[in-house]
């Protein structure tokens, strides 16, 4: 999303200034929590991306508003993005850790887990809360929130028009009846395109037509598409067949390291893949992460020093949640993990981790956004800090590896509410709203959307265990962190791998390209970084020539993208719980559905739809937001 300049502040009208939610926008703040933490989930676990939801929840919001609450005025539509945003943030953290649980074959408990969630919320609310008015106020010259300011222009200018619902509805039902027809559901017809190189030189292309994933394409733009799918091709195209002309010279016997009785001279494109492209791909990722956090050590201590070093008011309530939340954290480690060692010790490495990272992130968001916020790289510091306390402590069980990511969700939880809520909260004062009421609505979207992110993360577990080349769920932070936490404490982890994907990663760095953007592309399969791009070349289109002349165009895209992403997971999740549930059983497409051709008849009338939808030219900004 392209950060504006400067956007001046919104004034509330005087009648919605102060006032408490109604039911209306709070019922709906309810819905739009769980919509998004559902949506949310199910589309980052595919692709590793999410998106935030501060936007489009304002424009629900501000048709709700005008529909049924007219009285509530730009306070009520800041209530329902706040809500939005408060489910949607909590998906983007949890599902980068919570199912590596799944992952190195332990089981979730859902109450466990939502309580796990639940005191990263308390944790991370209270820590932001109490820096809050430095962050927000006394820094307001230094620290812009460029996302915020767009949220509060949006809610200004959804109040004067309804093009963006539009948009997104269209968008919304482009997507859902695409991935109706797909496996997602019906399975009437095949949806992955995919070619084979010869075996003397071994390479696989593939692009999956999801319209959730164009969605993210046309969101996140041509830039970190290009980078991503830079990746792939690297992946795809040089790395996978340099292994496979070295592979088939190999000896009959040997066998492949991570899969006895498979020899290394037999691996196709997938195989080589699995055992070997994943694994740099991983510690490129690595290298991201680490290279990120020790970039934040200045960051860090300006931080705690700006923030804890003032004399401003600090908030009440946010000392009354931090304070509850590391009693409970205490408590529920040494229980959940049986043994009053790691929580004490576990328990309190988190807890200094994630405040540390929380301050941090709310930080960071008011240059960057939540969209770029490197929670990732966070996370990754910290779990190496907590894994090497694990080993050092002699905690290596396969039980005590399921706490010490237990432990990690708290942390990954509380850093990306530490962005969320500082975003949601600046966006409340530039409409000069009610801050502590908007902080009560916030902690509610954020607890329902750990009950939801948790709860599709338990109903989708057998397919989210699934680590075959084919696997519906991508899932690349937390199989990174899965590998990562597992092969360090056991000691089998093919370190001379991950090294070769450090020192890639080390090299982009040195080329001053996003390590983690590459790597996710690297990582992820070709047939998620492709379609992404096609979303990406879609945009580029509806842009043209000139940008600002078609500013309005775009506006309308990224409302369809986010309809996309809605449509296309909600439908998705949908189809596969009803598939879980023997409601429904996915067919599968035959003859010429089943093949290439079908694909890209598919891929083209996605496209298509997208571009007439966007067909008309010279749109002002103003009216469609």
């Amino acid at each position: 999303m392209e950060k504006p300049a400067s956007v001046p502040k919104v004034k509330a009208p005087a009648k919605a200034a102060g006032r408490t939610g109604t039911i209306i926008t709070l019922s709906v703040g309810i819905l739009l929590a769980i919509l998004f933490a559902a949506s949310t989930a199910y589309s980052g676990m595919k692709a590793g991306l999410t998106v935030a939801a501060g936007i489009p929840g304002a424009i629900i919001g501000s048709a709700v508003v005008r529909a049924f609450a007219k009285r509530r005025g730009y306070a009520g539509t800041n209530e329902m993005q706040g809500m939005a945003s408060g489910g949607e943030t909590i998906a983007s953290g949890m599902i980068f850790v919570l199912p590596a649980v799944l992952l190195i074959g332990a089981q979730i408990n859902f109450f466990e887990a939502v309580l796990v969630g639940t005191m990263g919320v308390l944790f991370g609310v209270g820590t932001a809360a109490i820096v809050e008015n430095h962050l927000i106020i006394a820094s307001k010259d230094s620290l812009l929130y460029p996302e915020a300011m767009a949220i509060s222009e949006t809610i200004r200018a959804s109040a004067e028009g309804g093009a963006g619902l539009k948009m997104m509805g269209a968008g919304f039902g482009i997507g859902g009846l695409l991935t109706m027809l797909t496996g997602s559901m019906f399975g009437l017809i095949n949806n992955h395109f995919v070619l084979y190189g010869a075996r003397e030189f071994k390479w696989k292309f593939e692009l999956e037509v999801n319209p959730l994933l164009a969605g993210i394409g046309f969101i996140v733009g041509m830039q970190v598409a290009i980078q991503m799918f830079a990746g792939s091709i690297l992946a795809n195209f040089a790395i996978a067949p340099l292994i496979g002309y070295f592979t088939d010279m190999a000896h009959g016997s040997n066998e492949v390291w991570n899969a006895a009785g498979v020899t290394v001279n037999s691996l196709g494109f997938d195989g080589i893949a699995g055992a070997y492209n994943r694994y740099l791909g991983a510690g490129m990722m690595l290298a991201g992460g680490l290279i990120g956090a020790i970039k934040l050590i200045p960051v860090i201590g300006r931080s705690l020093k700006a923030t804890l070093g003032g004399n401003e008011k600090k908030s009440k309530f946010g000392i009354f949640l931090l304070g509850f939340s590391i009693v409970a954290v205490f408590i529920l480690s040494s229980l959940f993990s049986g043994n009053l060692m790691i929580g004490l010790l576990g328990g309190a490495l988190a807890m200094v981790l994630a405040f540390v990272f929380v301050v941090v992130a709310a930080n960071l968001t008011g240059t960057l956004g939540t969209s770029n916020l490197p929670v990732s790289g966070m996370t990754i510091a910290s779990l190496v800090l907590l894994t090497v306390l694990f080993v050092v402590m002699g905690w290596t069980s396969e039980f005590d590896l399921r706490s010490l990511l237990l432990l990690a969700t708290f942390v990954v939880t509380a850093i990306s509410i530490g962005g969320g809520y500082s975003q949601t909260q600046k966006a409340t004062e530039l409409v000069h709203a009610d801050r502590p009421q908007m902080q009560r609505r916030f902690l509610i979207a954020a607890v329902l959307g750990t009950i939801t992110v948790v709860g599709v993360i338990v109903m989708l577990a057998g397919q989210l265990a699934d680590t075959s080349e084919n696997a519906s769920f991508a899932l690349p932070q937390a199989n990174l962190i899965a590998a990562l936490t597992s092969g360090i404490i056991t000691g089998k982890l093919p370190f001379t791998i991950i090294f070769i994907g450090i020192a890639m990663g080390i090299v982009l760095h040195l080329l001053k390209l996003p390590i983690m953007t590459v790597a996710i592309g690297f990582y992820l399969p070709m047939a998620t970084t492709a379609i992404i791009l096609v979303g990406a070349i879609v945009r580029l289109i509806v842009e043209g020539r000139n940008k600002e002349k078609n500013a309005g165009r775009v506006q309308n895209g990224i409302s369809m993208a986010s309809g996309l992403i809605a449509g296309g997971s909600i439908i998705g999740l949908t189809g596969i719980l009803l598939s879980i549930s023997g409601v429904l059983t996915h067919g599968t497409p035959t003859g010429w559905l089943a093949g290439n051709a079908a694909a890209a008849a598919l891929l083209g009338m996605l496209v298509l739809a997208m571009l007439w939808v966007l067909r008309k030219r010279n749109v002002s900004a103003k009216a469609t937001k």
